[in-house]
């Protein structure tokens, strides 16, 4: 399996700050998947524009956050791009209870408009052009499946449509499905797996082109969050704004779809 190591080394080095900092272990610290980067920060902007104060945020790997609070960081709050590491963290007595599921994802693919890779905007559901984009390219990117939601999901988008064999001998590994929209941004991957909300994110439109997934090819994304024992009334307070109608309109905008009524 391919890998590049520079998120994993910058993930061990925010645990051991957050661990050893004094300062740090007294700020509500809140840990953000990687895919949410753009919509939360929308979110905490609304957030602290309603009287809040600002927290530490920390993007990053669910995965990686999961293991992470297992072993004690000072994490207050979880906002994870799955529903299994926030309810692993529920079954070994780390939360305040089972969390809320605050929004489903939704999986893209991306390529940089110098690749000379094309989509064709009607081609989700068309496995021929999907075989030929990936034929065209030298390297995939992807988020690590067994720690990134969106990493897992793409593989079994891949395995579903047959194309998984084309695909496996070019996928590059990143630890986060942010990272693995910046090998494809930086031209470090002519092609990559990532969320519909970072694909869509203006910035990273001036230069790349992306195609929206078949959501019925791979298992529905359900984020869920939890508090973590202890969080402090600040982390409880966005938890719940993370419920409200800002919030998800927020969501909403940024490419996600709204769970209703879900525990």
């Amino acid at each position: 399996m391919k890998s590049f190591s520079i998120g994993k080394c910058f993930g061990v080095l925010s645990f051991w700050l957050l661990l050893n900092h004094p300062i740090a272990a007294q700020t509500t610290s809140v840990a953000v998947a990687a895919n949410m980067k753009d919509a939360f920060t929308a979110i905490n902007s609304a957030f602290i524009a309603s009287g809040k104060p600002e927290l530490r945020i920390v993007y990053g790997s669910s995965g990686n956050f999961a293991s992470q609070i297992m072993n004690g960081a000072p994490f207050n709050l979880l906002i994870s791009a799955d529903e299994n590491y926030p309810l692993e963290l529920f079954k070994n007595g780390k939360t305040v209870d089972a969390g809320k599921v605050y929004a489903v994802g939704r999986l893209a693919m991306l390529t940089k408009n110098s690749s000379g890779i094309k989509f064709n905007p009607d081609a989700k559901q068309d496995k021929a052009e999907l075989a030929r984009v990936i034929s065209k390219a030298n390297k995939i990117a992807i988020a690590k499946p067994e720690l990134a939601p969106y990493g897992r999901a793409a593989v079994e988008h891949l395995k579903a449509i047959g194309l998984w064999e084309l695909a496996k001998d070019k996928l590059v590994y990143a630890d986060n499905v942010g990272m693995a929209t910046m090998f494809v941004s930086t031209g470090a991957a002519d092609l990559g797996f990532t969320s519909l909300s970072l694909a869509k994110s203006p910035e990273l439109l001036k230069d790349t082109s992306y195609l929206e997934l078949e959501e019925t090819w791979y298992a529905p994304i359900k984020q869920r969050m939890v508090l973590i024992k202890g969080a402090p009334p600040e982390a409880s307070d966005l938890y719940q704004f993370m419920q409200s109608t800002k919030a998800r309109q927020i969501l909403i905008q940024y490419g996600y779809s709204l769970p209703g009524n879900q525990p």
